[in-house]
């Protein structure tokens, strides 16, 4: 009787508890429905139990809940939110389309997802509507130049387009189109992008906290993805402005399913040029022929073959030319620079379950410069007499990676996948002709190196605290030496009460592949090379923490300080260049040292209404310290900014009418002198507007700021819509210093040597410009 009454209280105890409900996956793709394009970080939310999904970089998402009555939410950045009412007793596909919100107080900043619900920290997401609003240097839009006024990211001097990543150097940046690296990313010597706004998507940084699918570089990743292509209706975009033109056609080869887009600039400096270049010419009997331009042109094919399966095929061709030809009496003698880039990408998309997606994709990219030099001499009665030199770099790859996303639950979103690619360089050679010597090749041979990746992470939520925890491994095949490398991962996010979010994260990353570049200016004669034998990886860890907070009226408020540690960064040794000694081996001209970099940002950005923008404050450190360079001592690198200000603003006056502004503040560049004592008597240093002391990038630039404006007029018509723009760079014209000139100074009654002058050169004054935009 005792074991039946037993039996009895299990048997109780076992019903009065509820059995686990049923689970089911709810999956899709998120698309714009006017365009079929996909939405990246586009949010799906359920509404009674307040879990939710976020589309990936192809628009997919996947929701796993228990079965009931579900009410989903799906949200994006400017889009009119969709609400769907589902009985969830199986697996259901489900996509939503999204229709473009016609307010004015419509989101158009950052997606809609909150600021502290993210583990991920140190990352930025800038629309590239928002781009096109801001006021740009001769109408051209740049979205380097936008990412340039956010909070831990400087430029590298006026007008330049290369970025400084929290301490790092240009190629320190993985710069990522398509998933493709992209090697230079600049046009016209660093004035503007390869990257045409009229051919993107989405734009996205992360200066930090670099989750485990990221690796190869130390400072930052640049994810920029192009359009897909219009998959309903057949659309074109352009714009006129004053040094260069731009076109993009995009539709449906079948509607619904294959679309393409095609885009297209050139500049036109040279044409605008070529007259005065030919009037000064003539003037001074000489016949001079003029070439300065640039040109890309992005294309994307996009095939949905059902609905698990997608392909995509991109790529990206560009190039600039600037070169003289000039005839004086009879001689003839000039030279220039080309350099281009070239990427294609083919991508397949793959559902193979409503939890599981796999994207595999196969990349080629490749970097050239070409430097050339000529002169030929006449000589009567004889043969002439010429010389020519030619010197040529750059770097080919060819890789493949397969990555897959794996959500089982709303509380974990697992990656993992891997990566191979092959590089090859050519670390510079130079090619002589002449009619008295034998064609000479000087300069190192090609060489070959193998990179591998795996990684595997997870993003996971434990009530209050979310994280994303991962490990990247890495591998570098060179010259008979293996390199490997794992590196940990950790971003952790902590809600406490209000809403307040504590954020924290750590990473170590490892960079194979080095770029020589002269710290005084930015040019497309820099050398990627491999690390070898005898040159070590770049290595780094950074630890950032910090606090985030959505505040009442659109506005989202972040602060974070970092710390970053870099181990074997390279630069050339003192008084070495690429040019001097190419008979000699490159890697005899460089040495290797440490960096640190340390700092605090702020960021305080409008997301709503008819005003959005944002302030960001840096205040920041940056030394390095090689054995071979200053004596050993530690020094500020070239561009140690200790403070560094930029306020954004745009403002809809009207459905037709809106003005944008920003203003930019930071402390001068630190550069070198050549003077080992301050003053201004003989023989001395002599300038009002340095300052420092003797050792290597001690003086610094005077601090620079300006402040640009534009007006956008905007009309509507039944078939097209057109756009004016017009703006000013610098518009209270401040003669920001683009370098120092060295000049010695004599008395004028004696011609006696009294000292040496230094004085700043400003290249880039006042400049209005006006550009016109239209989309059919």
């Amino acid at each position: 009787m005792k074991n039946l009454l037993v039996w009895l209280c299990v048997l109780g105890l076992c019903s009065s508890v509820a059995l686990p409900a049923q689970k089911y996956t709810i999956s899709g793709y998120l698309t714009d429905a006017e365009t079929g394009e996909k939405l990246i970080a586009a949010n799906v939310f359920e509404l009674r139990s307040a879990q939710g999904a976020v589309t990936n970089n192809y628009g997919f998402f996947s929701l796993t809940l228990p079965a009931d009555s579900v009410y989903l939410q799906a949200s994006y950045i400017g889009y009119e939110n969709r609400t769907v009412a589902l009985n969830l007793t199986q697996d259901i596909p489900l996509d939503f389309s999204l229709s473009s919100s016609l307010t004015l107080d419509v989101v158009t900043v950052t997606a809609e997802q909150a600021l502290e619900e993210n583990s991920q920290m140190s990352q930025v997401e800038v629309p590239v509507e928002q781009i096109k609003k801001l006021p740009a240097l001769l109408g051209e839009v740049d979205v380097l130049k936008t990412l340039q006024l956010l909070p831990g990211v400087q430029s590298g001097g006026e007008g330049q387009s290369g970025l400084y990543v929290r301490g790092g150097s240009p190629d320190q940046n993985l710069v990522l189109l398509d998933g493709v690296p992209v090697y230079n990313v600049s046009h016209v010597l660093g004035i503007f992008s390869v990257f045409n706004a009229d051919a993107i998507k989405n734009v996205t940084l992360t200066k930090g906290g670099f989750p485990a699918r990221y690796g190869g570089r130390l400072s930052s990743v640049l994810e920029i993805n192009m359009k897909d292509g219009n998959l309903k209706e057949f659309h074109g975009e352009g714009a006129v402005g004053i040094i260069s033109s731009k076109l993009t056609l995009e539709g449906p080869i079948k509607t619904d399913q294959t679309s393409f887009i095609i885009s297209g600039r050139r500049t036109y400096a040279d044409l605008v040029a070529r007259p005065f270049v030919k009037a000064a010419a003539k003037r001074d009997e000489q016949q001079i022929g003029f070439d300065l331009s640039f040109f890309d042109l992005n294309a994307k094919l996009n095939h949905r073959i059902n609905d698990q399966h997608r392909l995509y095929l991109s790529g990206y061709w560009g190039g600039d030319v600037f070169g003289t030809d000039i005839t004086d009496q009879g001689d003839r003698f000039g030279g220039g620079i080309d350099w281009g880039n070239l990427i294609t990408a083919a991508r397949w998309n793959w559902q193979l379950q409503p939890k599981l997606f796999a994207n595999t994709t196969l990349t080629y990219s490749r970097y050239r410069v070409d430097i050339s030099a000529f002169q030929e001499t006449l000589i009567e009665g004889e043969a002439p007499e010429a010389f020519g030199a030619n010197y040529f770099s750059g770097i080919e790859d060819i890789g493949g990676k397969i990555d897959f996303d794996f959500i089982p639950s709303p509380q974990h979103y697992i990656r993992f996948g891997a990566a191979a690619t092959n590089h090859t360089y050519e670390p510079g050679a130079l090619s002589i002709t002449s009619t008295e010597i034998p064609d000479t090749l000087i300069g190192s041979q090609d060489s070959y190196s193998t990179e591998y990746a795996l990684y595997i992470e997870d993003d996971m939520t434990f009530g209050q605290l979310k994280a994303n925890v991962g490990i990247h491994f890495s591998a570098f095949d060179v010259e008979d030496e293996l390199y490997t490398a794992v590196q940990p991962r950790l971003g952790l996010r902590y809600l406490l009460p209000n809403d307040w979010a504590l954020k924290g994260s750590f990473s170590t990353m490892q960079q194979y592949i080095n770029l020589l570049t002269s710290e005084s200016l930015s040019l497309p004669t820099d050398l990627w090379v491999p690390s070898t034998a005898r040159i070590r990886p770049q290595r780094a860890w950074q630890a950032a923490a910090g606090v985030a907070k959505t505040l009442d009226g659109g506005y989202e408020l972040s602060a974070e300080a970092y710390y970053k540690e870099m181990t074997d960064v390279i630069s050339f040794k003192e008084g070495a260049s690429f040019l001097l000694g190419l008979e000699n081996d490159w890697q005899d001209k460089v040495t290797q040292g440490d960096g640190e970099a340390y700092g605090l940002e702020l960021f305080l950005q409008k997301k709503k209404g008819r005003t959005t923008g944002w302030v960001g404050y840096t205040l920041s450190w940056n030394n390095r310290q090689f054995d071979d360079i200053n004596g050993g001592k530690v020094f500020p690198f070239r561009y140690d900014r200790r403070h560094d200000l930029s306020v954004v603003a745009s403002h809809q006056l009207s459905e037709r009418i809106s003005v944008s502004g920003a203003f930019i503040y930071g402390t001068g560049n630190a550069i070198s002198l050549n003077t080992y004592k301050w003053g201004t008597g003989p023989q001395g240093f002599y300038s009002d507007r340095l300052s420092g002391g003797g050792d290597k990038n001690s003086f610094r630039m005077s601090d620079y700021h300006r402040m640009d404006v534009s007006i956008e007029f905007f009309k509507q018509k039944k078939r097209y819509a057109r756009k004016w723009i017009i703006s000013v760079y610098n518009i209270y014209w401040n003669r920001n210093p683009y370098f120092v000139q060295q000049q010695n100074r004599f008395d004028r009654r004696t011609g006696d040597f009294t000292g040496t002058e230094f004085t700043e050169v400003s290249i880039l004054p006042i400049i209005p410009s006006v550009a016109y935009s239209f989309k059919f």
